[in-house]
């Protein structure tokens, strides 16, 4: 039961204002808003007073709440403002925006206006789009250009251009290009075209058209360069001649630059029209090359930047700017110093292919020295791109697979920076790349180019691997250009250039440009209106934003700290707000700010505040509750705003001045509860009785009810929530638990669908609300499905019990067995568990016990034993038990060699002492052996030691000597292992010294260099400077030991030089210096002399050297000086002369004599005839001038360099008062620049101070200047304190000096005083007035003054944002905060509390930030309550601090769920505090973390998730902790079985299992499957499955007639058709077999992984089919395959081939055969009766093998006489019918291997009693050897 809403309703309120519109003539405008009111309001719309009723071109749409006015084919008539009202009987409210209707550009004039074609759809509605844009040029200077580009939008867009990011008319004048505005022919659009009438050099660079409406901006560029043309002289008479460098006026500059460092010169040139430079290196015109980089900075002026300067690159360089106007040079002389240290052979230039190498090589002056490669600036380390090789001094860098990013310049760099530079050139496709790098500010233009080397190809241009738009890309001839204008950050990244398979990259980086973010609004006011309303107005920022921007309006309770957002909109003026815009009644402050895409700008606070009282209305109504027994119920509604309400209880109000009471004494318990506009009541532990209870709530504006039912709780099971699937061994305890809701609530157990019964191996039990089922054995058979099954519900456990499983302890790796014919072979295997089942296998096939194979078993022990091995019982054993397995592999051989190892002859090379250790294995431990040295037995000594272990035999020479070298033979039978040995010397090795000496010697001293080897008896050679020595008498060779010594018994300096000790394996190397005995001047003793000679005259400088060979070097005033007609240099024995024949005045000055320890210098002066004046002879007349008029006053003197004085009036002349000396040659010159009345009077110019000097004097006479007056007088200033004032006054004649006085005192200009001059006017001004600045001030001019007073007046520091009242919580941080109207001096304001200064305290700061004033205290406490102030000396502002205990609350209380049946939910509240403790529970029962209940804690949140829901899971749940009590209502409804997941279509392998699976939506649910629409039943193949709700249909070994469609169903609903696919199987082959190389009688292994696991496999060898069994054996381990082919053969060589359907894999087994030799051999000697058979056998090492039989060294050929038979290995040769001539030696021959024997032949004996054994052995018959038995005799068949 529902109650309707009061008669009183809600006024009308804006949930989303209309916003301002701007639309194109002609197009459509759309006003929408959204307005609420109770009842719904009634929405008109008005223009300009007068309310507007739909038409043809107007409606108003309405949709719910939505109301919009539609107005189609607007007009600029329809412009202006549009207010919607809206009104019902509660209120009124009202809303604006504007709309602007903007006129289209002008079209091209047209016959026929009214049928201009519409825009077509290139060119619909929006932004300005680029259809087609300018491409980028090379032209010669003087040709037209013409730049197009063409764009499409709507409104027409309107099109500019700029260069280099500037307006034309800044930077041409307007005769030099034409703008040429249009339409596109036949095309969309406007376009504009850009005409340069005659291309100069400076108009190149980047042109951009910008596109703009008012729906945004585009823009594309171009890029144009202008080059000089070939010819001479242009024909334009008007433009200026080719540069021609002009001789210098004056010296240049000069520039000094390291080798290896970039050189920079800029030349910033000024000139209209804009000049063209052009730059010169030693009269040869530059161009830009790898090196020589020339271009305009950001500042506009030319830098040409010479990178990695070299010697080469000194010389002259000349800037030279010409125009039409004229030209000028500027020149700089560039120097570049060379290291001390150089390379002695540097880098050259080299060229490559592309994809081929380059090379690149240079020569260091000593090998030891390190060396790095750059490419630039980028370090290149070894790689297998940069292959970099060291050989001795070479340095060498290879660069492979070269590219066109390889070109460019590489140094090789040794330390101190030395480097060597040259150019890679790539040729290819590309001639110049893009650079390694470009930076680029946001904003600016990015200009790439690159050269092909053919003309008209296209390339490729990307940014991070996307293509980049064609609009920016344009080609013109070799060159390729991408032009981005105005570029972004999105735009930064790796840019590339691709032709073909070359490609060049640059990194594109851009910088970002800081913007500023816009300013506040201003005259913010706020006025209080009526009806609930308060009215909003400001005015835009100034300056405004150049970006587009908004205001943000903020509202903020009083005594709240946080500010929330209002609204948005885009422009100044008023807006209103109504109270139905606020949450809850109080007092509101409000706040506006601008904000654009740079930022938001400081809010500005409307002053004051206002009251809003928001009108109440239901937004989501009571339900009617139904629980069950004994749990909470909980009703709630919602408010449109925050307002007080009563409830009900069957009309009987509810207290709600407590939190939680109670009906009555003992009765029903409640608790209401309020979060803002949230109502809640909670009825704790609802009974039956309480069951129809009617619950009312009641507020202003709102009544609400709803009805409570009760009913009885049903049983569920709490755990297991899903079914739990169980494995257990035998013999373990098994308990399987069931929990119900309800205690001792009956309960059933099922096994595999029939009861249990319970007996002494299964036990039942019931403990409350759990039910136990207990196996306290359980067995294999107690395996199946349990249910726990209880009023419709029911639980499952899946048990399965099985067998401990069986582990193998022991061999846990491969086991690889070896032995010989005969041996007993055993096989061992141990398992943890003696009643464990043990299966034995030989190469896949069980094996049974025999005579041969015997197997046993003791306890966990089993082993498998061969009594006596034959080679077929080799193989590949397994022990298997249970799912584990030991592999063993036995090999069973013949001896048929007694070594085992070396088989091949051994070859040792040793060092004289090592250690030598000769090893032979052999197949038996018993066997004997002899060693042998070059035939000769060896004896064991010390020296050679013969040890033996086990199977293997050791020869051991601890310390070897040369004499030790030889053959070794470990010899045994006919078989022998061979060791050739070979000993030689050690490396010679230099011990002294192990680093390089220096020396440094005077010469005649004796020198000794001495260097000790490891051997006495080495040899070593000595290098002096990379030539081998020769001994002599100056240089001695010495040998001592293992010392050698080389010594200089009297160095001389020549002698010096790097020598090098060489011992062939080693060196030492010595640098030795021999220095020279020092030279000393030893007359004079004095090292200064003063000499004074007349002029002219002769000089002589003497000075004598010890000793008397010493070289010196003569210098005058520091330059060294060279012998001529005019200075002469003499020596004569120890004497060194200078001597000057005519010296004269100009010889005079500082002379040095020089040896190379001690100088002497002579300060030598010469004196001169007297200085005479040459004319004029009479004085000359006086010189009369007018004011102003210069004055020159000339003499001329006898001597060009005499020193003159000038007075004036007796005072000496000082330069730079109006006068100016000059003096040229002998003429010496006075000149006056403007005579003035103080300039008349005598001057004298006087040669020389002393009396009497001669001397000129000339006088000047001046007229009187008119006199100064002031003509104006000064006016009187009153500033604000940091304004600037300024005074000024006119004075005649304009000329005339003015003198300004400040208090008195003469002002001298500086920063703060500035004076200036214009005309007769003067001024001065006084910048930032401060208050000191007040005071008189005092223009002076002739006899005139005038004075005017300065006042200064203080600025008031005004508190523009007051303080705030705060509340906080005991331990929060609290700030106040004042702003003030302007930045105040420090100590300019001061904070108070309750009218005193703030004590000091560690917890309270203060800041300031501009305008901004901060007082923080950190962690409130109580006793910081009070009223805080912030006084400056004109305001004063207080708020007061209320500071409440910290106390525990809900900030967010728990919410009502409802969840479907299976579902989970989440309860979630937050505590006021953190580290609180609670307690959940669901229906007054505590919950218990599980599987299905999830408790989270984090800092102040507390979450409880419940999952797997039931019906009975419905109910209160609570959350408690201390003295809170938080609850909310849980309900689960009943879900319909439905099915949430269908089965998919499936594609199986042919013999694989196909599963469909579905999910129910639960568990308890009969699933029907149908195929081909016929329902299915279960078979061994088809398996019809139900785990949980998922139920599962298996197929079993598919085939192909399994294939078709597949549906389920369950009740009403169905999932399908679905496709079941049935494909062949395939076979591929994942790991390919691989060859195998193995030695005859070895084993080989072939391996080969397929993809299917079930997959049947054949191996052939040479194309035959091979079968397991005897040297084969096959194995398949899942989708492994192996091949084991034992004892090889070299037959067995071929193809070995594994085929598994259609897939099949090959390698090749080769087989290195063993030399022939002879296993059994034919006896020595032979009797044989005459006429009898003679059969000579012998067997060889392998089946195949070649004998050849010989008898007295003849080969016998087959025949009657002789039968030569072969059977495997054993060769036969049969002698029929013997006769005493066949008596002889018969040899059979097998490789290398030979054996003899002696046939002897007797006659028969007939005496009486041989004829029986004669005719016996007549009837035996020798036959091949066959076989070894068990106790190695032979087996014979006779007959």
């Amino acid at each position: 039961m529902k109650a309707g809403s009061g008669d009183q309703g809600s006024p009308p309120c804006f949930l989303r204002f209309p916003r301002p519109v701007r639309v194109v003539s002609g197009a459509e405008a759309e006003l929408k808003c959204v307005v609420l009111g109770e009842p719904p309001p009634i929405v008109v719309w008005e223009k300009g007073g007068q309310q507007l009723a739909a038409s043809e071109r107007l409606s108003f749409p309405v949709d719910g709440a939505e109301h919009g006015l539609l107005l189609s084919g607007a007009l600029p008539t329809d412009a202006g403002v549009y207010v919607c009202r809206a009104r019902n009987a509660a209120g009124e409210a009202y809303a604006a925006a504007a709309v602007t209707v903007l006129e289209p550009l002008a079209p091209e004039p047209e016959p026929q206006p009214a049928e201009r074609p519409l825009p077509p759809p290139g060119a619909g509605e929006g932004a300005p789009v680029f259809l087609a844009g300018p491409r980028s040029q090379w032209v010669l200077r003087g040709e037209q250009v013409v730049l197009t580009c063409q764009v499409g939008g709507l409104p027409a867009p309107a099109l500019y251009w700029e260069k280099d990011g500037m307006a034309l008319d800044e930077v041409w004048d307007s005769g030099h290009f034409v703008l040429e505005p249009g339409r596109a022919e036949g095309g969309p659009g406007v376009s504009l075209a850009l005409r340069i009438l005659a291309a100069r050099l400076p108009d190149s660079g980047v042109y951009v058209c910008h596109a703009r409406n008012a729906h945004g901006h585009a823009q594309a560029g171009a890029l144009l360069q202008v080059h000089q043309p070939p010819e001479s002289p242009p024909e334009d008479p008007d433009e200026a001649p080719k540069p021609v460098v002009e001789p210098l006026k004056c010296a240049p500059k000069t520039f000094w630059v390291n080798e290896g460092k970039h050189a920079k010169f800029r030349c910033y040139v000024m000139g209209k029209p804009e000049p063209e430079i052009e730059w010169h290196w030693e009269g040869r015109p530059l161009l830009s090359d790898r090196r020589r980089l020339m271009y305009r900075d950001r500042d506009g002026g030319f830098v040409l930047k010479v990178l990695y300067c070299q010697a080469k690159d000194r010389g002259l360089y000349v800037c030279a700017a010409r125009n039409s106007a004229g030209q000028t040079l500027s020149a700089v002389q560039l120097h570049v110093k060379e290291p001390r240290l150089r390379f002695t052979r540097p880098l050259q230039d080299v060229e490559g292919r592309e994809h081929g190498i380059a090379v690149l090589e240079c020569k260091v002056p000593n090998s030891r020295i390190p060396t790095a490669w750059f490419r630039e600036d980028q370090r290149l380390l070894p790689c297998r791109k940069y292959e970099q090789i060291e050989e001795g001094a070479v340095r060498r860098l290879i660069i492979h697979r070269l590219k066109a990013d390889d070109d460019g310049v590489y140094l090789c760099e040794m330390r101190g920076r030395v480097r060597t530079v040259a150019n890679v050139t790539v040729k290819g496709p590309i001639l110049k790349r893009l650079p390694r790098k470009l930076d680029v500010l946001e904003g600016e233009n990015a200009v790439l180019l690159v050269e092909t080397q053919e003309a008209g190809v296209q390339g490729r241009w990307s940014r991070d691997g996307e293509d980049l738009p064609t609009i920016c890309q344009s080609s013109c001839g070799h060159m390729h250009a991408l032009v981005l204008p105005g570029v972004t950050r999105e735009d930064a990244g790796e840019v590339t250039f691709s032709l073909g398979n070359s490609r060049t990259t640059t990194l594109l980086r851009v910088k970002c440009v800081k913007h500023s973010p816009p300013g506040p609004p201003v005259l913010a006011e706020m006025f209080k209106g009526h009806k609930n309303t308060v009215l909003l107005t400001w005015k835009p920022p100034e300056p405004a934003p150049e970006t587009p921007f908004i205001y943000r309006l903020e509202r903020q309770e009083v005594g709240s700290e946080d500010w929330i957002q209002c609204f948005s909109i885009e422009k100044a003026g008023a807006v209103e707000v109504p109270g139905d815009c606020v949450p809850s009644e109080g007092d509101y402050r409000f706040r506006v700010c601008t904000v654009s895409e740079h930022g938001r700008s400081p809010h500005v606070v409307f002053h004051g505040s206002a009251h809003l009282v928001p009108t109440a209305r239901l937004v989501a109504g009571l339900e009617d509750v139904q629980v069950y027994d004994g749990e909470d119920a909980v009703f709630s509604l919602d408010l449109s705003t925050i307002i007080q309400g009563t409830w009900f209880l069957n009309g009987e109000e509810l207290e709600s001045n407590e939190p939680e009471g109670q009906v009555e004494p003992g009765a029903l318990r409640y608790r209401i509860e309020q979060k803002g506009p949230q109502h809640r009541l909670l009825l704790q532990a609802v009974r039956h009785q309480h069951s129809g209870a009617l619950i009312g709530f009641s507020c202003p504006g709102v009544q609400d009810s709803a009805a409570l039912t009760i009913q009885e709780s049903p049983v569920h099971i709490l755990s297991p929530q899903d079914k739990e699937s169980l494995t257990f061994t035998t013999s373990e305890r098994v308990v399987l638990t069931c929990e119900l809701s309800r205690v001792d609530f009956p309960a059933r157990w099922y096994k595999d669908g029939q009861e249990v019964e319970e007996g002494e191996s299964l036990v039942v039990k019931i403990d409350g609300r759990k039910h136990r089922l207990i196996l306290p054995a359980a067995e294999v058979r107690d395996s199946g499905e349990f249910e726990c099954r209880t009023e419709g519900v029911s639980a499952f456990f899946s048990v399965t019990v099985r067998d401990p499983p069986v582990h193998i302890l022991d061999p846990q790796e491969h086991v690889f067995v070896h032995a010989i014919t005969s041996e007993c072979v055993m096989l061992a295997c141990e398992v943890d568990r003696e009643d464990a089942p043990v299966r034995w296998y030989k190469d896949g096939q069980e094996v049974e016990e025999s005579d041969f194979v015997v197997l046993e078993k003791e306890g966990p022990h089993h082993r498998l034993v061969l009594p006596a091995a034959q080679p077929p019982d080799g193989g590949e054993f397994q022990c298997v038990a249970g799912d584990e397995r030991a592999y063993f592999t036995v090999t069973i051989t013949d001896v048929s060699s007694w070594i085992v190892y070396p088989s091949g002859k051994v070859y040792v090379a040793a060092v004289r002492l090592e250690r030598v250790v000769l090893t032979c294995e052999l197949c038996r431990p018993w066997a004997e052996v002899r060693w042998t040295k070059d035939g000769e037995e060896v004896v064991e000594s010390p020296a050679l030691l013969l040890q033996k272990e086990d199977t293997v035999r050791r020869l051991v020479l601890p310390a070897v000597q040369l004499e030790d070298s030889g053959e070794y033979l470990c010899e045994i039978d006919d078989e022998s292992a061979s060791f050739t040995v070979t000993v030689t010397e050690p490396p010679v090795r230099i011990i002294y010294p192990r680093d390089e000496v220096t020396l440094i010697a005077v010469s005649l001293e004796c020198v000794v260099l001495m260097c000790e080897l490891s051997r006495e008896d080495a040899p070593v050679r000595w290098y002096k400077d990379g030539l081998e020595v020769e001994e002599s008498e100056a240089l001695v060779l010495e040998s001592d030991g293992p010392r050698r010594r080389l010594v200089l018994p009297a160095a001389q300096p020549e002698q010096g030089g790097e020598f090098v000790c060489d011992a062939g394996d080693d060196s030492a190397f010595f640098t030795v210096t021999i220095t020279a005995p020092p030279e000393r001047i030893v007359h004079p003793a004095a090292r200064s002399l003063d000499l004074q000679f007349r002029a002219p005259g002769r000089v002589e400088l003497r000075c004598e050297v010890a000793p008397a060979g010493s070289q010196v070097r003569w210098y005058k005033d520091g330059l060294e000086v060279e012998a001529s007609d005019t200075l002469q240099l003499g020596a004569e024995g120890p004497a060194r002369t200078l001597t000057l024949p005519h010296a004269q005045p100009e010889d005079a000055g500082e002379y040095v004599c020089e040896t190379r320890d001690e100088a002497v210098t002579f300060n030598v002066s010469l004196a001169e005839p007297p200085v005479q004046f040459l004319a004029p002879e009479a004085a000359p007349a006086p010189l009369c001038v007018a004011p102003g008029e210069p004055v020159m006053l000339s003499c001329e003197l006898s001597r060009a360099s005499a020193l003159v004085f000038w007075t004036h009036n007796g005072k000496p002349v000082q330069e730079g008062e109006g006068l100016e000396l000059h003096a040229e040659g002998p003429r010496r010159i006075l000149c006056i620049r403007a005579a003035d009345v103080a300039h008349a009077g005598l001057y004298t110019c006087q040669s020389g101070t002393a009396p009497g000097a001669p001397s000129l004097s000339f006088t000047v006479q001046v007229a009187e200047p008119p006199l100064a007056k002031l003509v104006s007088e000064l006016t009187p200033l009153t500033v604000h304190e940091g304004d600037d004032a300024t005074f000024r006054c006119e004075v005649s004649p304009p000329d005339a000096d003015v003198t300004w006085l400040r208090n008195g005192a003469v002002v001298t200009p500086g920063p703060q005083l500035e004076m200036a001059q214009n005309g007769s006017s003067r001024t001065l001004t006084v910048r930032r007035c401060q208050l000191e600045d007040a005071g008189t001030v005092t223009a002076r001019a002739g006899g005139t003054a005038t004075s005017a007073r300065l006042h200064v007046r203080e600025t008031e520091l005004l508190f523009l944002r007051r303080l705030q009242d705060v509340r906080a919580e005991e331990g929060q941080d609290v700030c106040l905060e004042v702003e003030t109207g302007r930045v105040g001096a420090a100590g300019a304001v001061r904070w108070v509390r309750g009218g005193e200064p703030l004590p000091h305290d560690s917890r309270v700061s203060t800041a300031q930030d501009g305008h901004v004033y901060r007082l923080f205290i950190h962690g409130v406490v109580l006793a910081d309550q009070g009223t805080y102030g912030c006084e400056s000396h004109h305001d004063r502002t207080l708020a007061r601090l209320s500071v409440r205990p910290r106390q525990l609350r809900v900030l967010r209380p728990l919410e009502d769920v409802t969840v479907t049946e299976g579902g989970s939910a989440t309860f979630q509240l937050e505590l006021s505090q953190e580290g609180v403790t609670g307690e959940w529970a669901r229906g007054g029962v505590r919950l218990q973390p599980g599987p299905k209940c999830h408790m989270h804690a984090e800092s102040h949140s507390h979450r409880l998730v419940l999952s797997g829901l039931g019906l009975a899971d419905s109910g209160c749940i609570t959350f408690t902790a201390d003295s809170l009590r938080c609850a909310a209502r849980l309900t689960v409804r009943e879900a319909p079985v439905t099915i949430v997941r269908g089965p998919q279509d499936l594609e199986v392998t042919e013999g694989d299992t196909a599963t469909l699976e579905c999910e129910l939506s639960q568990a308890l649910a009969d699933v029907t499957w149908e195929k081909d629409g016929r329902p299915l039943t279960p078979s061994p193949r088809l398996r019809l499955q139900a785990l949980g709700t998922r139920r599962l249909l298996q197929l079993r070994r598919c085939g192909p007639l399994d294939a078709g469609t597949y549906s389920c169903a369950v009740g009403t609903a169905r999932a399908g058709p679905v496709r079941l696919a049935v494909r062949e199987r395939t076979v591929s082959v994942l790991s390919e077999l691989r060859a195998v190389r193995a030695r005859e009688g070895d084993g080989a292994t072939f391996e080969c992984t397929v993809s299917e696991v079930e997959t049947t496999g054949s191996w052939e060898l040479g194309g035959r089919p091979l079968r397991p069994g005897g040297r084969v054996r096959i194995r398949q381990e899942g989708r492994k395959h192996v091949l084991v082919l034992s004892e090889l053969r070299p037959e067995d060589a071929g193809e070995v081939r594994f085929q598994a359907g259609p897939a099949q894999s090959v390698a090749q087994l080769e087989v290195e055969a063993l030399p022939l030799q002879m296993c059994r051999r034919p006896p020595r000697e032979k009797t044989v009766l005459v006429g009898r058979r003679a059969v000579l056998e012998v067997t060889v090492s392998r089946s195949g093998g070649h004998v050849c039989w010989l008898r007295e060294g003849v080969e016998l050929c087959p025949g009657d006489k002789y039968e030569l038979r072969s059977h495997g290995p054993t060769h036969s040769l049969v002698i029929h019918d013997v006769r005493p001539e066949d008596q002889g030696t018969y040899c059979c021959q097998a490789g290398q291997d030979s054996a003899h024997t002696r046939l002897l032949v007797e006659a028969r004996r007939t005496e009486p009693g041989q004829a029986g054994a004669l005719g016996q052995l007549g009837r035996r018959v020798p036959v091949p050897w066959a076989g070894v038995g068990r106790q190695g005799n032979h087996r014979c068949w006779g007959q």
